[in-house]
């Protein structure tokens, strides 16, 4: 059996992965769905030092915590950001990396770099205070 560690994307949390997880558990897999700082049931937390560094934290705190190795570690969407940011900090703790519909950057990119470049400029518009809204949560289920 292996341990799973599922990272949500953006403007969603540990909850999305729900079913998921279920099957998982159902055939004897653990698995971990962490909620990102400022994200999902965790939204009341957000605050300016909220960024990509601070979700890599939030992911090795549950590996170092539940004291996990051997992982099968899989981001989706930004979630894609969170993974390479854990696997360059904990490589001795994960069996595979896995990028589901993810944003998969290169070396010093973020994810405004990775994303197409509409979408890009999409964000930048609109995030003329610093911070992007989510969009309705019926684009997540």
């Amino acid at each position: 059996m292996a341990t799973f560690v599922l990272v949500h994307g953006a403007w969603q949390g540990g909850w999305c992965w729900a079913r998921v997880a279920a099957l998982l558990h159902r055939d004897g897999h653990d698995v971990f769905t962490p909620t990102l700082t400022g994200l999902g049931e965790r939204a009341h937390l957000v605050s300016d030092e909220t960024d990509l560094a601070m979700h890599i934290e939030d992911v090795l705190g549950v590996i170092t915590c539940e004291e996990l190795s051997d992982i099968v570690l899989c981001g989706h969407s930004y979630g894609g950001m969170v993974v390479t940011g854990v696997a360059d900090r904990a490589p001795d703790h994960i069996r595979s990396l896995v990028y589901l519909d993810a944003l998969v950057p290169g070396d010093g990119q973020a994810a405004l770099d990775v994303l197409p470049a509409d979408i890009a400029a999409g964000l930048r518009d609109c995030a003329a205070d610093g911070k992007v809204a989510p969009g309705p949560a019926e684009l997540f289920r």
